[in-house]
């Protein structure tokens, strides 16, 4: 591909079955300041149909990927996931919203899988901080009802210390320490 020689040394290389292109403009809809950059296609002689798209170059929000369409022979899992780094409540929501649409499905502690079965993890940008102060965390949700009420979203949901469910709207929040 003519653009690697300008990728970084280290680039995401994601294997589809045959929807490379409908997964890259998918992505391309979700992150701002993104990009398709390249495509190879097949000349006749590599499997799949002549003039078929076989890979495409993208970057989403500054990180630039590969996407293969490769067969069915391999699949996502949740043992690779992509963080994406949210700065308030309102990104949050918008990945959360875009990336689990049209079939993508929820899981635990701010990660979910795309309609494309890629995982990803939305999480607040102070998380390590808060972290680090669970008593900051679990102030807002000092009332067990209210506790309740919130953590049944799992979107919202992310572990605490001791196995403790807080909700991540708190997270962003600007909550003083004790």
């Amino acid at each position: 591909m003519s653009a690697l020689q300008n990728y970084p040394r280290i680039t995401p290389f994601l294997w589809f079955d045959s929807n490379a292109d409908e997964a890259v403009n998918f992505y391309l809809t979700v992150f701002k300041n993104s990009r398709r950059f390249d495509e190879l296609r097949n000349p006749g002689d590599a499997p799949g149909p002549k003039g078929s798209i076989i890979t495409i170059a993208f970057e989403l929000d500054g990180q630039k990927f590969t996407a293969l369409n490769g067969g069915p022979k391999f699949k996502f899992t949740e043992a690779t996931s992509f963080v994406v780094r949210c700065d308030n409540q309102q990104e949050i929501d918008h990945y959360w919203s875009k990336l689990t649409a049209e079939g993508g499905s929820e899981s635990q502690c701010g990660w979910l899988k795309d309609k494309f079965g890629l995982s990803w993890q939305i999480v607040p940008a102070r998380l390590g901080e808060l972290l680090k102060h669970p008593k900051a965390i679990q102030a807002p949700y000092a009332d067990e009802e209210t506790r309740h009420r919130r953590t049944r979203t799992r979107r919202k949901v992310i572990a605490g210390h001791n196995h403790a469910q807080i909700a991540m709207p708190s997270l962003v929040q600007q909550t003083p320490a004790t």
